[in-house]
């Protein structure tokens, strides 16, 4: 790709954090900036035309949200969300979004999000033309069977874990919740229970039910129908309650089975 500079906007019905987002952009030299606007309309005409190649949006805004103006941009504007709210990460993620930066935000963030998006449009004309060897969710977690880490998209970022550090893991509908030992927050991440089964080492994690994967070596207690998992690195102690689901419990018995120590008679 060239060195041609992303023109992009900014669009935010707060002015302050537009203006301060539009001088990051005006310091920037790998950015044009072609404006900073308070509503998705205002900004729409420059952008339909297809002569902005990146957005710094707005989530919560009046008459038209960041979610639902996404719809409407080129398949080739890319999108950066600027946004107070948390809770928004995982639309971002199926938005595909190029980041997510949470108010207020720094000049060090805001270069992060311009280096992702410049190495997006440097693999832009390149990915079509792969073979497609994998899933996308299962690239996403790939990781050599015999490493002691794997790594995940999480948030924009990619994260590493270390195996022996993963509690349990928990799927939802669209993405699992990584839950690591110590951590007060779970790592979300656009993957399959499919996907990281077939990462995960088999003689230390286990799948005790549909929407669950455990790290064997944090088991404190197994019943009939529920694991209690431990989490003493957290402050304070944390228990964790796995349901059994009933076509995997045959598998967790010979498992416990097979770790018995014999009653003496």
């Amino acid at each position: 790709m060239t060195n041609e500079r992303l023109r992009c906007c900014v669009i935010d019905d707060e002015p302050l954090a537009g203006n301060l987002i539009g001088s990051y952009a005006e310091r920037t030299p790998a950015l044009s900036l072609a404006g900073v606007f308070t509503s998705a309309q205002e900004a729409y005409p420059a952008i339909a035309s297809g002569e902005i190649d990146l957005v710094f949006l707005d989530i919560q805004m009046p008459q038209l949200s960041g979610m639902e103006f996404v719809g409407l941009l080129p398949s080739t504007t890319m999108v950066v969300f600027v946004t107070a709210y948390e809770n928004y990460a995982i639309d971002g993620i199926k938005a595909n979004a190029v980041d997510y930066l949470l108010k207020p935000v720094s000049y060090g963030e805001f270069l992060g999000a311009v280096n992702r998006a410049l190495a997006r449009r440097g693999v832009i004309s390149d990915v079509a033309s792969r073979p497609q060897a994998e899933d996308g969710e299962t690239a996403g977690a790939r990781a050599e069977n015999d490493s002691d880490h794997i790594i995940v998209k999480s948030e924009y970022r990619h994260r590493q874990i270390r195996k022996s550090d993963i509690l349990f893991i928990e799927g939802l509908k669209d993405y699992v919740r990584i839950f690591v030992e110590g951590e007060p927050r779970s790592v979300m991440t656009l993957l399959s229970m499919k996907a990281l089964e077939h990462t995960l080492p088999v003689a230390d994690f286990m799948r005790v039910h549909r929407s669950f994967i455990v790290n064997l070596a944090k088991i404190h207690t197994i019943e009939r129908s529920r694991i209690i998992i431990s989490d003493r690195q957290a402050s304070p102690a944390a228990t964790h309650e796995i349901p059994v689901g009933d076509s995997y419990r045959q598998a967790l018995a010979t498992y416990v089975a097979s770790r018995s120590v014999g009653q003496a008679d």
